[in-house]
């Protein structure tokens, strides 16, 4: 019997990587693609430990490419979708808008538009043998908007993206949905928090702070510093998309957060902390010290925060680790892997 095709989109990046090798060494059933246009942010250094896997293989290509997509899921009648490929810094969609409009909509539309025409023959018209079929998409906290001190994102929370980048995710996450209400897909939605650990690209805040510091260039803090996020560990994260994908109820959304609040700066001093201990300064000085404070990003969201009671009840996730256990882990695998010397 053919083993069944799970399609993984972005499984180069960041979070796709640490979730590709999870998934492949927990399901070995199942013949897992990996499909990613291997732009800056992915790598697949990322996922050399995949290689030599017989149920892996990795696919190089655009999910905005429509014919590509067709004869994916033609050639490998792919029965399941996990979606990260995105475009995701924030900082890069005010610089460049269309480039997040073109992959986190069109791309998104693609996918799921294919597995629409593979799987159903109509509206609520499910072909047989494809009625397990799931398309997984995931998505982020930052389609809510902004919280102030007091609150949190639940799965009711009004959509008030305030970047290019949330506003393409907010996107993207109405078309998966119109898909399941309008056509009757069998489709799940997950919105998480900030991500952190190992693979992260050194765009991102901790990664950006470690190489800073390593190579003693400024460690730059946006404003006062007192911008707060909920920190999630990318293997919890991984763990959670699995439940999702496996035991998830069709049409719900899932939030997915650490319950790990931290403003910047709390961050970045940690980080400086632990390399004092770990990779001290030649000059005997404190990391601390290269703390320099920039003039604020434009729409700058003060604080997010998840609520995550929903896949905890219904799904009996919990993360397995606290911001002050993951973050020793992240720093040691940069340090191990020598990316900073």
């Amino acid at each position: 019997m053919r083993e069944k095709a799970i399609l993984i989109t972005g499984g180069a990046g960041f979070i796709g990587s640490n979730f590709v090798p999870y998934f492949c060494e927990k399901y070995p059933m199942y013949h897992i693609l990996n499909l990613d246009k291997l732009t800056y942010a992915g790598d697949l250094g990322n996922v050399k430990e995949c290689e030599g896997m017989k149920n892996y293989q990795f696919i190089q290509g655009d999910i905005c490419d429509r014919e590509l997509v067709e004869k994916l899921f033609s050639q490998y009648d792919i029965r399941g979708v996990i979606h990260f490929a995105a475009e995701s810094h924030v900082d890069n969609s005010i610089k460049n808008p269309m480039a997040f409009i073109q992959t986190n909509i069109e791309g998104t539309f693609n996918i799921i538009d294919t597995a629409f025409h593979h799987w159903m023959d109509g509206p609520f018209q499910v072909k047989k043998g494809y009625e397990s079929c799931r398309f997984h998409h995931i998505s982020t906290d930052e389609v809510y908007g902004t919280l102030g001190k007091e609150g949190y994102f639940s799965e009711t929370t009004p959509y008030a993206p305030n970047s290019p980048y949330s506003a393409s995710k907010a996107s993207s996450d109405f078309i998966v949905r119109a898909y399941h209400h309008t056509f009757g897909m069998n489709t799940t939605t997950s919105n998480c928090s900030n991500n952190y650990g190992p693979k992260q690209h050194h765009e991102k805040l901790i990664p950006h702070m470690i190489f800073q510091a390593l190579s003693e260039q400024p460690l730059t803090v946006y404003g006062n510093g007192q911008n707060i996020r909920d920190w999630l560990y990318v293997l919890d994260h991984c763990k959670a998309i699995d439940l999702i994908f496996h035991n998830g109820k069709s049409g719900e959304t899932y939030n997915i957060g650490g319950h790990n609040e931290r403003d910047n700066l709390t961050i970045v001093r940690k980080i400086c902390a632990i390399l004092d201990e770990k990779r001290p300064r030649q000059n005997g000085k404190k990391y601390e010290e290269l703390i320099t404070f920039v003039q604020d990003r434009a729409g700058h969201d003060f604080r997010y925060a998840i609520d995550a009671s929903k896949i905890q009840s219904e799904l009996g996730w919990q993360a397995d680790e606290t911001f002050e256990t993951g973050i020793v882990k992240t720093v040691e695998w940069y340090l191990s892997e020598g990316v900073y010397k």
